[in-house]
């Protein structure tokens, strides 16, 4: 069959490399455009490799471009695409976002500023590129602990939970001395009010300003340092679960005030005693997900949902789309390194793939790769879905894999004399 339509993916990487694949099964073609802002966790970086078209800052020649081709639609695959997408859409006059604040949908502090505006909670915040002004601020609301952030970076790049002044100068320090995932430098910091309850994200995908839940999942956090809170675990909610439909409200309130109405969206909530709190909100799939695993589990994707609401718009108005199920229990673990080693062989591995409710397990590099600390998603060595009937040997299994990365699972072998020769 031979494509009727084009979609433009702007930074195809991670879950957004699914996304080529999924048009074609909806019979729509796509060009792979590069920012020139990519992601630097994944390894093609700006090299461009596997890409279609190179973006080099020119918007009226990259949408020229895309125009030869028959594009009709663009879409950002990852975080770093957001920006270009939304650009890239307006030039073409394609379906897109709204384009009164679209900083709004990356920058934290502006977004935190356009949902308020919207009459919806968010978390007390500041930014500043002064120390003393941030002390000034922190002091001024009396509670511990603070949250500091990049302001536009990702996957809790240099967020630090800070329950000291001590803690505080240091965080600071740190983000204002480093650059982003994107190759930002941290000009400014954002402080934020810490948030305390349950913290969910909800999955969508939206067209032509309605808006659809694929998911909704509640996460499970850990400290790293004492400082950085790192993603331990994450599993599905059931739709009818006590504050799902308060969290899934307030998120679809957020996709309004940001005017997401065309693509997907991963928005993170925090249920406090207060009800939903923003934690933020990005506007394209969400993680790193395996889409075939959690359609096994929930009975459908984000990624699928994203290229059918592409392809037949009305298939989200008329109510038509699937609606999520937990079949099974399911949990997606992030693999935490305590040490400096490498990625595990095969052999290593075997006794994670023994564990009996293992489904899938995806490394971020190959075998034999430096693996150093994990302090946030884009130095984790990769991730195991688990999933079984029985709930209990989900927690079991976990418990074990973690067991075994304590014990050495990223220890580099040991040279032997038949290496040397």
């Amino acid at each position: 069959m031979i494509p009727s339509r084009t979609v433009a993916v702007v930074d195809a990487d991670g879950i957004g490399a699914h996304l080529p694949g999924a048009l074609a099964r909806q019979g729509l073609g796509s060009v792979v455009v590069r920012s020139d802002t990519p992601d630097g966790v994944f390894s093609d970086g700006a090299g461009g490799g596997g890409a279609d078209l190179v973006h080099t800052g020119d918007v009226t020649a990259t949408a020229e471009a895309l125009r030869e081709h028959g594009v009709d639609f663009v879409v950002a695959g990852t975080e770093s695409g957001v920006l270009l997408a939304d650009a890239l859409s307006a030039a073409l006059g394609t379906p897109g976002n709204g384009m009164a604040r679209p900083a709004a949908r990356r920058d934290k502090y502006a977004m935190a500023q356009a949902v308020a505006a919207a009459g919806l909670a968010t978390a007390a915040s500041l930014v500043t590129g002064s120390l003393p002004e941030l002390r000034d601020w922190v002091h001024g609301r009396g509670e511990w602990p603070v949250v500091l952030k990049p302001r536009a970076s990702a996957g809790t790049d240099q967020v630090h939970f800070c329950h000291s002044a001590e803690q505080l100068d240091a965080a600071f320090a740190g983000i204002s001395a480093a650059t982003d995932r994107y190759g930002g430098r941290n000009t400014t910091v954002l402080a934020q009010q810490y948030l305390r309850g349950e913290e969910y994200f909800v999955n969508t995908v939206s067209r032509g300003g309605a808006h659809h839940v694929v998911e909704v999942w509640r996460y499970h956090k850990s400290l790293i340092a004492g400082t950085v809170p790192m993603y331990d675990y994450e599993e599905p909610v059931p739709p009818g679960a006590p504050g799902v439909q308060q969290v899934t409200e307030y998120a679809l309130a957020v996709l309004d005030a940001l005017e997401i109405h065309n693509g997907a969206a991963h928005t993170e909530v925090m249920l406090t005693a207060g009800g939903p709190v923003l934690v933020e909100c990005a506007a394209r799939p969400g993680g790193a997900h395996a889409p075939e695993v959690v359609s096994r589990c929930l009975g459908t994707n984000q990624i699928d949902l994203l290229a059918q609401v592409i392809a037949r718009p009305g298939d989200l108005t008329d109510g038509t789309l699937p609606r999520y199920r937990i079949d099974r229990p399911l949990r997606y673990v992030s693999l935490i390194s305590e040490v400096e080693g490498v990625i595990p062989d095969a052999g290593r591995l075997a006794p994670v793939r023994a564990l009996p409710s293992f489904t899938e397990l995806v490394l971020a590099a190959p075998e034999g790769a430096a693996v150093h600390p994990t302090v946030d998603l884009g130095s984790s060595p990769g991730y195991v879905y688990l999933s079984a009937p029985d709930a209990g040997q989900v927690e079991a299994d976990y418990r074990r894999l973690r067991e075994l990365e304590r014990a050495g699972l990223y220890e580099a072998p040991v040279p032997t004399a038949a290496d040397a020769r």
